[in-house]
């Protein structure tokens, strides 16, 4: 769930601004689930913005102090919150490791990337929630290896009935800085997007798993 509704509006705003947003309704990309989407997103480029990497990196230490205090280590999930994960975790002072999608095959198999003790409380930092599936499996590592998960804060989330579906039956706590309903409202107001465009964004999130152009 969206914590502050200016902040949502205005990391839609910002991630609009830098193309990290992208909205083709005409010309819909294809994602690796084989869904079509006319929306695509990659949060990774805001790292390349350092106004805009700084802002997003505050709003998220506020969300992690405001919901959870100061926990004992920020983890990021592989690889799209790495750096986003280490300037929060830079940011409040704290420890940071990562999650991969799977432990190494090689050297020392880790699938948690830093020192991290039994019982420690974790908040989890993402970029971007889809379905949740992956951001779930780097929060059962992290159980997995004695760590008490305190909530994920991500970038972005589409919103989708199966992601929140997922998080409940993990009891897993989510919050994001800004959602789909925000950017549509956001791309919309700004008119970055036209009323037929507008039409077809909601169209797809109403069903996206057999929405096509």
């Amino acid at each position: 769930m969206v914590l502050n509704k200016d902040t949502a509006k205005k990391t839609a705003e910002l991630l609009l601004q830098i193309n990290a947003i992208k909205l083709k309704p005409e010309n819909p990309f294809t994602w690796a689930s084989g869904w079509q989407s006319p929306i695509y997103c990659d949060n990774r480029i805001i790292l390349s913005y350092p106004i805009i990497r700084n802002y997003i990196r505050e709003e998220m230490a506020k969300q992690v102090e405001e919901l959870y205090g100061k926990p004992d280590v920020i983890a990021g999930v592989a690889t799209g919150a790495i750096g986003i994960g280490m300037l929060v975790a830079e940011y409040l002072g704290l420890p940071f490791v990562y999650v991969r999608p799977e432990p190494k095959s090689h050297g020392r198999q880790n699938q948690i990337e830093g020192q991290l003790s039994a019982n420690q409380n974790v908040v989890v930092i993402e970029d971007l929630i889809s379905t949740g599936k992956s951001s779930l499996n780097a929060v059962k590592a992290l159980k997995e290896a004695g760590a008490n998960v305190k909530g994920m804060i991500a970038i972005f989330t589409y919103g989708f009935d199966v992601a929140d579906k997922n998080f409940k039956t993990e009891n897993i706590e989510l919050h994001t800085l800004s959602d789909y309903p925000n950017l549509i409202q956001q791309a919309s107001d700004t008119n970055y997007i036209k009323e037929q465009q507008l039409n077809t964004l909601l169209q797809w999130k109403s069903n996206p798993a057999v929405w096509k152009p």
